[in-house]
């Protein structure tokens, strides 16, 4: 059951990166998450150069977040990377949920980097 599902994930990821690429001005914000932690990136594939990284695994994210896999965890992230990428002069960007379902982490990582100041 379980590798059906990772199966299906990687189907859908390849699906999603075949229509989804991101340049320069406009990145690619792509996610991945684990049983522990949220990781988030922002790609330009143009150059193949990570622009922006945030998790929960940073150590001030670390010290403020009881568990680095929740819903929190997630808004936290995304309002990191945000930040990091309005420092850097990029304010539009677009998202992979990397073959994830757009629900609970994922949802909330999107919405947090969304009030953070992100347009996608």
């Amino acid at each position: 059951m379980a590798n059906d599902l990772q199966i299906r994930r990687q189907k859908t990821k390849a699906r999603i990166r075949g229509r989804v690429a991101g340049t320069p001005e406009r990145p690619r914000l792509t996610i991945f998450k684990s049983l522990k932690r949220i990781y988030v990136q922002a790609i330009d594939d143009t150059k193949g150069v990570t622009l922006a990284t945030a998790s929960s695994l940073e150590k001030d994210l670390r010290t403020t977040l009881s568990n680095g896999a929740n819903i929190d965890a997630a808004k936290a992230v995304g309002a990191a990377v945000a930040a990091r990428l309005i420092e850097k002069g990029i304010k539009s960007v677009v998202f992979d949920r990397n073959g994830y379902l757009y629900h609970g982490r994922v949802k909330a990582l999107a919405d947090s980097a969304r009030e953070a100041g992100l347009q996608f």
